[in-house]
């Protein structure tokens, strides 16, 4: 999944790039935060803002936040 971020006011232009297996990070992101569901880290290719709009709701963080999220689940992955 690869996500770049061109002009969106209040959102990191910065890009991210991730690899491994979504299933087994999703889970791992349902344990730490219990109170997402399997929609809310629901991935499908080519919607990858809505996954983080969905990500930043539930978890009230901003899309920094949430790459850092997602960065320190995949290290514990693998």
């Amino acid at each position: 999944m690869e996500i770049k971020n061109k002009g969106e006011q209040n959102k990191s232009n910065e890009f991210f790039k991730f690899s491994g297996d979504w299933s087994k990070q999703s889970k791992a992101l349902k344990v730490k935060y219990p109170k997402l569901t399997e929609e809310d880290v629901k991935f499908e290719s080519g919607k990858e803002t809505d996954l983080f709009k969905r990500l930043e709701a539930k978890l009230d963080k901003n899309r920094s936040e949430v790459i850092g999220v997602l960065k320190a689940n995949y290290q514990a992955t693998l």
